[in-house]
């Protein structure tokens, strides 16, 4: 199920959905939006804050809910990830999202919500910029790779990673299949719960940020051991941004001992996720990723007219 097309003049609607964000960077933000043509409602709790949480997990799955049925809103946008987006979503009629499509992008602990949007109700979600990232001094590339698969239908269209950082193909192998996944740390807390994220035949994306080496390591087990590369039929490994090396292993050797073994077609290098550079990654749509050639690419269009 394919989201209407995102376009100029279009309304967003704002949504904090895990930790709260400071109230002049959520306005700032906002204020790129609109010099950028769009039109913007502001959820209830959007500036709300407790503690860690930016408020009760039913009041910000009511905001969520609330965009959906406004028929005025294109475009979901959460100003951040954080923690805590799992808790809302019990409280989610996933009926109501059904029949009212809309565009959502994110990425951080917004993987939870994506993932299983996608797997409960067919909607494809978007692995991609959120309220935070819209200031002048995002690169243009991020803003290129948002707006081909939200604002631009095609019957196929390349995830590619910016100049001179090549993609790294090391396993080789040809697959086509619905890509799931995104940030670690938040698809391991789904496991053992009603939200875990199935990749049975899917191509599964990793990324994390500020873990050492060493948990990144655990949390991949942790997968291992739940079946979930087993079930996969293909690994693309993203960055993993300001994770410190740990007992002398890097990231790199991490993937070398441990994911290469798993014996999946395997690409690594994809920009993305919470690193400088966030190639869009459209969840649950049909994509082919060739090793080979070092492509991935999604085989169908994101939005719809």
């Amino acid at each position: 199920m394919r989201p209407p097309i995102l376009q100029q003049g279009d309304t967003i609607g704002i949504v904090t959905l895990g930790s709260p964000l400071d109230a002049g960077v959520i306005n700032a933000r906002i204020n790129t939006l609109r010099n950028m043509g769009f039109n913007i409602i502001v959820g209830q709790y959007v500036y709300s804050q407790n503690g860690f949480l930016a408020a009760t997990a039913q009041e910000r799955a009511f905001d969520l809910m609330n965009m959906f049925q406004n028929e005025q809103v294109k475009m979901i946008l959460p100003t951040r990830g954080g923690v805590g987006v799992a808790g809302i979503l019990p409280y989610l009629n996933y009926e109501i999202i059904q029949q009212n499509p809309k565009i959502i992008s994110g990425y951080s602990d917004i993987t939870v919500l994506l993932n299983f949007l996608s797997q409960c109700t067919g909607l494809i979600t978007f692995h991609s910029l959120m309220l935070i990232d819209f200031t002048p001094e995002t690169p243009v590339y991020n803003f290129n790779q948002f707006y081909s698969v939200t604002s631009t239908i095609t019957s196929t269209n390349q995830i590619e990673n910016p100049p001179a950082r090549p993609l790294i193909g090391r396993v080789p192998g040809l697959v086509t299949g619905r890509i799931v996944g995104g940030n670690l740390t938040s698809f391991i807390g789904t496991l053992g719960t009603p939200f875990e994220i199935d990749t049975k035949g899917k191509i599964l994306f990793l990324e994390e940020t500020h873990e050492p080496i060493n948990t990144v390591y655990r949390y991949m087990n942790h997968l291992k051991m739940a079946g979930k590369f087993d079930d996969c039929i293909g690994i693309i490994m993203g960055d993993c941004t300001d994770c410190p090396v740990s007992y002398g292993k890097s990231y790199e050797e991490l993937i070398n001992d441990f994911v290469v073994p798993l014996g999946k077609p395997l690409m690594t290098n994809l920009a993305s996720g919470h690193g400088i550079y966030k190639a869009a990654i459209p969840i649950g749509a049909i994509t082919n990723m060739n090793t080979i050639n070092r492509t991935i690419t999604v085989l169908e269009p994101t939005v719809s007219l």
